[in-house]
């Protein structure tokens, strides 16, 4: 995890894109994860469908909603409708990222009568349908793999009712903006900070600042002993 996160800021940066498909049960609604073979970029973690835009999708957001939807067809076989997918995020990796993908976050119903779900065995080796709480449980008993992003969009997702509720509580919050920057407190441990957490960084030059300056908070701190998600209440989803 740590070498995904943290390295020389040397790479190039992409623009993508990807989509937190919902079905409704009668545990709540469940999301489609996919597990990344290992070889490929982010190989072994488990994702979201998504990747990177091609020439062909378009630019900004509504380029964005065509990667996802093109993605999601490619690696699952299911297609969805750009239309209907609703924007709730948007990252921004650390600067010292080797791997630095720009990337919109959207949530969408799984369309009615669509078929099972088909991975290739080649960039995907498996998929699964869980819920919110489920996968971060998974997560913390070292079953599954997560970067940032998914672990706080899967955070975000819990205690809705239905699906319809889900996407009724993401369209009615702003678009949130992380721009991500790490500390490395050593022994495995990094913290996610994302603006206004009060340790944030005022520029892009600047460093963090000590993480218990008094104020507003808004990181992760990945522990190995357990990931723990801090954000005041007045701070933007």
């Amino acid at each position: 995890m740590t070498n995904l996160l943290t390295g020389t800021g040397e790479g190039p940066v992409f623009e993508a894109a990807t989509v937190v498909l919902l079905r409704d049960t009668g545990a709540g609604p469940e999301c489609l994860m996919l597990r990344k073979t290992q070889g490929q970029a982010f190989g072994g973690l488990w994702v979201f469908p998504g990747g990177k835009l091609e020439p062909g999708d378009g630019l900004g957001m509504e380029g964005a909603r065509q990667a996802a939807v093109r993605e999601a067809e490619e690696e699952t076989g299911l297609r969805l409708d750009a239309a209907e997918l609703v924007p709730f995020a948007h990252w921004e990796p650390p600067p010292e990222a080797p791997r630095r993908y720009n990337t919109w976050f959207f949530v969408a119903a799984l369309p009615a009568g669509s078929a099972e779900v088909i991975i290739d065995g080649g960039e995907i080796g498996d998929h699964v349908w869980t819920t919110p709480e489920a996968a971060l449980e998974a997560q913390a008993k070292g079953e599954v793999d997560l970067l940032p992003p998914t672990w706080v969009s899967l955070h975000g997702l819990i205690g809705h009712a239905d699906v319809a509720a889900a996407l009724d509580d993401v369209a009615e919050r702003p678009i949130a903006m992380y721009a991500t920057r790490i500390v490395n407190l050593g022994g495995g441990v990094l913290v996610s900070l994302w603006a206004p957490d009060a340790a944030y960084p005022t520029s892009v030059e600047t460093q963090p600042g000590p993480l218990d300056t008094p104020g507003a908070r808004h990181r992760l701190t990945m522990d190995p002993a357990g990931w723990r998600y801090e954000r005041t209440a007045d701070t933007p989803a």
